[in-house]
Formats: C-alpha cells, sequence, structure tokens
C-alpha cells in the first residue's frame, strides 16, 4: 500500500487524497460573523433562520467537474462532516452540495454578496 501523497494544486502537504466527487474546504476566518455593507458586525449569535457559508477548496476528487482548488464555495453548514488533519480542521463535501462558486472576476476582495 503506498503513502498518501499531497494533494495536487493545493500548495499544503495533506495526507489525504479526495477520492470521486468528494471537496476537502476550509470555512473561512470569518465565517461565523457577518458585516452589512455598512460596515456593522453582526455576532453568530445573532443569526436567524437558515444561513449559507462560504469556504476555500483545498482538495478536490477527480470526479469533480465544476469547482476547482482554489474557489470559494457556498454551501450549507448543517451538511457537512469535519476532519481534523496536520492540526487544521477542514469540512468534507459532496460537490452536490455546494450551492455556487464565487466569482473571482468581481474585482474586490470578497463575493460582494450579502446573504
Amino acid at each position: 500500500m503506498s503513502a498518501p501523497s499531497e494533494t495536487p494544486g493545493t500548495g499544503r502537504d495533506l495526507p489525504l487524497r479526495m477520492l470521486n466527487d468528494r471537496l476537502l474546504v476550509e470555512l473561512d476566518a470569518d465565517a461565523p460573523e457577518r458585516r452589512t455593507g455598512g460596515g456593522i458586525l453582526i455576532p453568530a449569535t445573532a443569526a436567524m433562520g437558515k444561513r449559507l457559508a462560504w469556504a476555500g477548496v483545498v482538495a478536490a476528487g477527480e470526479h469533480v467537474r465544476q469547482v476547482q482548488v482554489g474557489d470559494r464555495v457556498l454551501f450549507d453548514p448543517e451538511d457537512r462532516a469535519e476532519v481534523e488533519l496536520s492540526g487544521r480542521t477542514y469540512l468534507l463535501l459532496r460537490e452536490k452540495d455546494v450551492h455556487g462558486v464565487a466569482d473571482p472576476r468581481a474585482g474586490i476582495e470578497g463575493t460582494g454578496l450579502y446573504l
């Protein structure tokens, strides 16, 4: 049995290779909190209703077709499984659980979307 290899294109030494349609993502640092367009910080404890979250893709399985390593994806945080690798927490998703991919051509930091 061969040793796990570095995930291609991530620039990280992850002891894991994703299979099939699976994605390994890392939550954005400010995921629990959000900021309105006017700059008001809304803490996670004030969240109402079902909220989607943003994460960065760090690894993708060979059958993932519409998402690439480095993309920011929108997903439902209730449909997730967590895994700890090398002291960092990542989430495992299926490609079908991703609701959208941020457009990198926006030219501003973040997506400019307020959800």
